[in-house]
C-alpha cells in the first residue's frame, strides 16, 4: 500500500495505490476532477479504470463533489455511511447545498485559487452503505471509524498496518492548532467522535485541511475543550450577526 498526497483545491486528496487497483479516501471536489486523472494516468502511468473505489466521508463540496463523475468516467464504486435519507433533503437541505458551495468558492479565493465550476447534485445514491468497524468492500485492510457531529453522517477510515487514520473534516489546522470544523450539527457527537479517535490515538493522522499530523494528549484535550456545547450551524450564525447588527 502506497498513499499519495495530493494538493486539492481546496483540501488534501488521499489516493491509495495498490498493485492493482487503486482507493480515493474521500470524494475531493468536482474541481479535483481533472487533476485526479491526469496523476493517476500521467504520474502514476495507470490507467483511470483502476481507480476501484471512492468513499465520501460526508456529502459537503470537497467531500463528495466528485464522487459521481469519477463513477461515470472510471467505473469506480462508491461507499458512504450507512445513513438513511439524504443530508440535502427538503427546501432546506437544497439551500444549504448552495451555501455550502459558496462557502467553498470563498475558501478558495481566500486561497487564491481560480474559480471553479465545483456544482454537483445534492443527491448521492452510494454502491455500498458501510456500518461502524466494517470493512472497506476489496480493500480489507482499511475500515470505517463513525465520527459523526460535523454533520450526521461522517465517517473516518483507519488503516491498521500504518497506524493511519484518514478524520477528514473532524478537526482542521490552523497554523500550529487544531480546531473544531464549521459547522457542527451534533456537538454531543462530535465530542464523543474526538474522544474515540483519542481513544485509538493512531500514530498518523490525516486531514482534509492540515495534511498528515501527529497529535498529542493536550491537542485532544484543546480540541475537546473549545467543542461547541450548542450547533454550530449556518442558520445559528446567520441569526448572530443579525442579531449584532440589529442590536
Amino acid at each position: 500500500m502506497q498513499l499519495h498526497h495530493i494538493k486539492g483545491y481546496i483540501q488534501s486528496i488521499y489516493l491509495v495505490e495498490y498493485p492493482d487497483k487503486l482507493l480515493l479516501l474521500d470524494g475531493c471536489s468536482r474541481a479535483d476532477v481533472p487533476l485526479l486523472q491526469e496523476y493517476i494516468q500521467v504520474k502514476l502511468q495507470r490507467e483511470l479504470y483502476d481507480l476501484k473505489l471512492v468513499m465520501v466521508t460526508h456529502m459537503h463540496p470537497d467531500h463528495a463533489g466528485a464522487a459521481d463523475l469519477l463513477r461515470r468516467l472510471t467505473g469506480c464504486k462508491i461507499a458512504t455511511a450507512n445513513v438513511s435519507g439524504q443530508w440535502y433533503s427538503g427546501m432546506e437541505g437544497r439551500l444549504m447545498h448552495l451555501t455550502d458551495i459558496l462557502l467553498t468558492l470563498w475558501v478558495a479565493n481566500k486561497m487564491k485559487k481560480p474559480r471553479r465550476n465545483i456544482y454537483y447534485s445534492s443527491q448521492l445514491q452510494a454502491d455500498y452503505q458501510l456500518n461502524d468497524d466494517e470493512r472497506l468492500p476489496d480493500f480489507d485492510d482499511w475500515k470505517v471509524i463513525s465520527t459523526q457531529g460535523h454533520t450526521d453522517r461522517d465517517i473516518s477510515l483507519y488503516h491498521k498496518l500504518s497506524d493511519r487514520l484518514y478524520v477528514a473534516d473532524l478537526m482542521v489546522k490552523v497554523k500550529t492548532k487544531f480546531i473544531p470544523p464549521f459547522p457542527v450539527f451534533y456537538p454531543n457527537r462530535y465530542r464523543d467522535s474526538l474522544k474515540k479517535v483519542q481513544s485509538l490515538n493512531p500514530k498518523i493522522v490525516a486531514l482534509a485541511h492540515g495534511g498528515e499530523v501527529k497529535l498529542t494528549a493536550e491537542d485532544y484535550r484543546s480540541l475537546i475543550q473549545h467543542a461547541p456545547k450548542t450547533p454550530m450551524t449556518h442558520w445559528r450564525s446567520v441569526k448572530a450577526k443579525l442579531k449584532k447588527v440589529f442590536s
